[in-house]
């Protein structure tokens, strides 16, 4: 090796290396995506984070996911875009913003919407930038130099250029119509910007009186306050119990109106009594009964969620407070049937979590239909694999029965709507901002103040970032991209519309596969939560255990399909697997010292080693393992594939065995062992790069020959010629043997240092011949003083033995170990272990510890007695043995 090689420190200090390879990566400028013609093109959107965000495990495990992609087609040879940026999240900084108003006794309205404006881009340059910094300490290798954001120049080019286009289209449209409201923030809301809860509430059973007084009938609502509302009362068109009231109508309770009863399909009979208030203004499904009967719409709240002046004597309340001070007032004059206990799923504003409240407003809408169909055909016909399948009837369903889109919001920040309003009614809707009215010729032109849904934006990101409305290279380039990775819960916010999009305006698919990863949650199950405490932070993981730790440990477990179940522990585990690694590249450089090249390719099949065709051939399944693992989306199938080869097979077997030619004396052997060792962790190191690229590049580096950086060689190919059926039995056989031997030695507490003899029977002999070609490997991993093979023949007493298959292993214990001091220690053990599991079952056949439990403690303690069980049973076989070996020796 070559004396300007640095070497290993004797521990793997993540501190000092991750910033080091992450600053020089970037000042090679690797994470570039050039413009080749003569290479493949990979490319990948980010999701942009909101710019108000900071990095939390949904976002770690995102960004490792597609950065494992990225490395990989890197590696692979392809021109490769990860392009970056973030979102201006609307709602989300505005409210930022105005909370730091707020601390200076000012709001929005004292500075005016141009100089709010000016306040959200100076907080924007100054914090906006805090997630993207954060993503560089996970190790993304994004194109930073491609940087985008949602109200760039060039984005802001692509929103007018659509906005204009689908008006002109017709499916742009301004309109009355029923909305999600969100009183804190003021605004509309998308129907999928709506979280419904599931909350305990009540429901109120109200007695309607007939206008003859006649009678009364009752109607049921989970929201009192909204019957001073009410225009109706809906029955359906069979029901006889009502017919008679088509000529009388309904006094509303607390009010001086008379409403009519109106006949409806959509009222279900043998719900309730079968009678439906209808709040056309304040309730989706009674908008549609309102529009078919006529009915007049009437508005009891205002913008903020305070009764208004149609309320009469409750103008002013509050939503909430009115509701009770209507049910005190209903209670009081008899109008009160009943309250009951009911759970209801209830809306609640994504951003601030304010209860929402639906209401018919002047607003703007995308006709999504016609752009639906597209989407839904593209992932029918296969242009869109979305994985894992099981969400592609999720995905039709939703698709089937989409709403028309509310695309306009009350507030400041975000994309203006490129319309103009004249006094004559017209409106002007242009890219560039008239001067006059083509109707009228007035100068006197206002724009509409609303701006548009942040997910407008994010709708065209595919194409927006890459140059579109201008007829870029990169567009040409890398459109359509390659793959979108984001969470599941995200399908219909942000995947759907993109796909919308970019069919309507490219006329292809923005994306051929959709991978939608599942959700992080704690090491119970639960969701992570501020309020309960149980929240990762990745940065402060990283700070304990390395990037490399927390990327392997969130690529292992993300199954398709499967929520992640994180903890500390499990961090730490693969933060051994890092250390593993490390330990194994000082051992190799140990040997490397005075390496010399060898072609492995030159070299005759018989002149190598069992162990080094093993290990190749373990190494090239390994390598078609990632190969098919990544084509199928399987991120744990890879780290586990990797995980399994590197510490099982590489470091725990190969390193052992190939000991002896490393330290011996035959010069070809050891050449050849020191150039499969250093083939065999070159390649390792290679496929874990993209999961675990700091350590990688760090031993990388020191290895021997002259290295750029491991991001931009080669990844490992399959070779045919390495793979060896034969040398993997052959191996496995050895391994169970030498396995077995160890678990005797162990189990029964020989002295390590002891030589002790063994015997197989076995008339296997092809096996035989393998074991005897193998018997000095065997004898060096597990300290025998001989291995006598034999054709046949028993056990004898007093002697430790397993079965493999048609062979029998044993050990003559005689002498070895002082039985009854072992048989003390094993009932002493044995003793223990019992009082444990009389505990413990003690604890599982109580019935009020498992009503009370919460499940996690139950199975906790489930597997705590599995456990004493599985060790009550080696005792027992262990004790058996050793009586057998006492009874031999008297």
């Amino acid at each position: 090796m070559s004396d300007s090689k640095p070497s290993l420190s004797k521990s793997y200090d993540f501190s000092d290396v991750e910033q080091k390879w992450y600053d020089s990566w970037q000042q090679q400028g690797l994470f570039h995506a050039s413009l080749d013609d003569d290479k493949d093109n990979f490319a990948i959107v980010i999701p942009p984070p909101n710019v108000t965000g900071v990095l939390h495990v949904g976002h770690a495990l995102n960004n490792t996911l597609q950065d494992i992609l990225i490395r990989y087609q890197r590696m692979m040879g392809r021109n490769t875009l990860w392009l970056p940026g973030t979102d201006h999240a609307g709602i989300a900084t505005q409210n930022v913003v105005e909370r730091q108003l707020a601390q200076e006794g000012k709001g929005r309205h004292d500075l005016g919407r141009e100089k709010f404006i000016e306040r959200v881009w100076q907080w924007k340059e100054e914090k906006g930038g805090t997630i993207i910094n954060q993503l560089k300490h996970l190790g993304s290798s994004c194109d930073w130099s491609r940087e985008r954001f949602t109200m760039d120049e060039g984005l802001s080019r692509a929103v007018r250029a659509v906005f204009v286009r689908l008006y002109k289209e017709g499916l742009i449209y301004r309109g009355d119509y029923i909305v999600n409201w969100c009183p804190r923030c003021h605004t509309a809301l998308a129907d999928d910007e709506v979280e419904h809860e599931d909350t305990a509430g009540k429901l109120y059973h109200l007695r309607y009186p007939f206008a003859d007084g006649s009678g009364h009938l009752v109607v049921a609502t989970t929201r009192p306050e909204t019957m001073l509302g009410d225009t109706a009362v809906a029955v359906h068109p069979d029901d006889e119990r009502y017919q008679q009231l088509a000529e009388v109508g309904i006094k509303l309770p607390l009010t001086h109106r008379t409403i009519p009863v109106v006949f409806d399909h959509h009222v279900q009979r043998e719900f309730g009594t079968g009678a439906l208030k209808v709040t056309p203004a304040h309730d989706r499904d009674d908008y549609e009964i309102g529009l078919r009967h006529e009915l007049p719409i009437l508005k009891v709240m205002d913008e903020s969620g305070i009764m208004n002046s149609e309320a009469g004597a409750y103008e002013g309340l509050d939503r909430f407070a009115c509701r009770k001070k209507i049910v005190e007032d209903l209670e009081a004059q008899g109008f009160l049937e009943k309250i009951e206990e009911y759970d209801h799923a209830v809306g609640h504003c994504y951003r601030c979590q304010t209860v929402s409240e639906p209401t018919t407003s002047l607003q703007w809408f995308v006709a999504v239909k016609p752009l639906a169909a597209k989407a839904v055909a593209a992932v029918r016909d296969g242009r869109i694999t979305i994985h894992p399948k099981s969400w592609n009837n999720t995905f039709y369903a939703w698709m089937d029965n989409i709403r028309d889109w509310c695309i306009s919001r009350q507030i400041w920040w975000g994309h203006q709507i490129p319309a103009w309003n004249c006094p004559c009614g017209e409106i002007i809707v242009e890219e560039e901002e008239p001067t006059s009215c083509p109707t009228c010729g007035s100068t006197n032109l206002q724009q509409e103040s609303d701006v548009l849904d942040t997910w407008f934006s994010s709708a065209l990101w595919p194409f927006s970032t890459l140059g579109w409305p201008e007829d870029t290279k990169e567009l040409a380039h890398f459109y359509p991209t390659s793959v979108l990775i984001t969470s599941h819960d995200i399908l219909f916010f942000w995947v759907a519309r993109m796909m919308m999009m970019g069919l309507h305006f490219q006329d292809e698919v923005p994306f051929k596969d959709v991978y939608l990863h599942a959700l992080v949650r704690d090491k119970h199950g639960k969701k992570m939560s501020k309020s309960t405490g149980n929240v990762l932070d990745p940065l402060e993981v990283i700070e304990k255990f390395g990037t490399d730790a927390l990327r392997y440990t969130l690529a292992a477990f993300a199954a398709q399909g499967r929520d992640i179940r994180l903890s500390e522990e499990r961090i730490e585990g693969y933060r051994h697997f890092i250390n593993k690694i490390w330990n194994a590249a000082r051992f190799a450089l140990m040997h490397l010292e005075e390496y010399q090249a060898v072609d492995l390719d030159t070299v005759a099949g018989d002149e190598l080693a069992l162990p080094h065709r093993w290990i190749l051939s373990r190494l090239n399944q390994t390598i078609s393992d990632t190969h098919q693992a990544l084509a199928d989306f399987r991120f744990n199938d890879m780290a586990g594939a990797i995980y399994h080869f590197t510490w099982h097979e590489l470091c725990d077997w190969y390193l052992e065995w190939i000991k002896a030619d490393l330290y011996g004396d035959d010069e070809q052997a050891k050449a050849i062992a020191r150039q499969v060792l250093l083939t065999v962790l070159e390649q390792a190191l290679q496929l874990m790069h993209p999961i675990a690229p700091f350590v990688s590049e760090e031993i990388w580096q020191v290895l021997p020959g002259e290295r750029g950086s491991i991001m931009v060689s080669a990844f490992p190919g399959s070779k045919s010629q390495w793979q060896d059926s034969d040398a993997e039995q052959s191996a496995a056989l050895l391994m169970d043997i030498i396995g077995g031997i160890r678990n005797i030695r162990s189990e029964m507490q020989i002295h390590p240092k002891a030589e002790v003899e063994a015997f197989l029977i076995s008339a296997n002999q092809a096996d035989n011949q393998r074991i005897e070609q193998q018997a000095s490997s065997i004898r060096n991993l597990t300290r025998l003083s001989s291995l006598t093979i034999v054709d046949s023949g028993e056990v004898p007493k007093g002697a430790a033995s397993f079965i493999l298959s048609d062979k029998e292993i044993y050990i003559p214990l005689q002498g070895l170990i002082d039985v009854d001091q072992e048989l003390a220690k094993l009932a002493k053990a044995k003793k223990k272990l019992e009082k444990q599991q009389k505990q413990t079952t003690g604890k599982l056949s109580n019935e009020k510890f498992l009503a009370n439990a919460p499940d996690d403690v139950v199975a906790k303690e489930k597997e705590k007695l599995a456990e004493f069980e599985g060790k009550l049973t080696k005792i027992a076989e262990t004790i058996s043995r050793l009586q057998e070996l006492a009874n031999n020796d008297r």
